[in-house]
């Protein structure tokens, strides 16, 4: 399906002015000299943990320990991740180190 001009213009509009809103509410709600709702605070320091251990049950969900690799290649990928984060105690680097180590176990070692 081709877009007109127009109708390229119009969506290109309509999700610019939704990410600005999206971006840019939070600061016009909650100005730097005002204290943020003791709901606001809470979410914002329980959200993220709760977010990763989402993350975690889903990445997992599928994984069989009854049949071949028996999840040999993400036991040690969480281990991988583990080891990095506490060594160096960087999200990215330990998620990044993690998820390389398992692609290379996948696609390499358990083929």
């Amino acid at each position: 399906m081709l877009l007109t001009p127009l109708q390229t213009f119009v969506m290109i509009l309509a999700i610019a002015l939704g990410s600005g809103l999206t971006r840019f509410t939070p600061f016009f709600l909650f100005p730097q000299k005002k204290d943020p709702p003791k709901l606001i605070t809470y979410i914002g320091r329980s959200l993220p943990p709760a977010m990763m251990g989402l993350l975690v049950v889903f990445c997992l969900k599928g994984v069989s320990v009854t049949s071949a690799p028996h999840g040999i290649p993400e036991l040690i990928a969480i281990l991988v991740i583990t080891a990095v984060h506490l060594w160096k105690g960087n999200v990215l680097l330990s998620i990044g180190s993690g998820t390389v180590v398992y692609m290379v176990l996948v696609q390499g070692v358990f083929s």
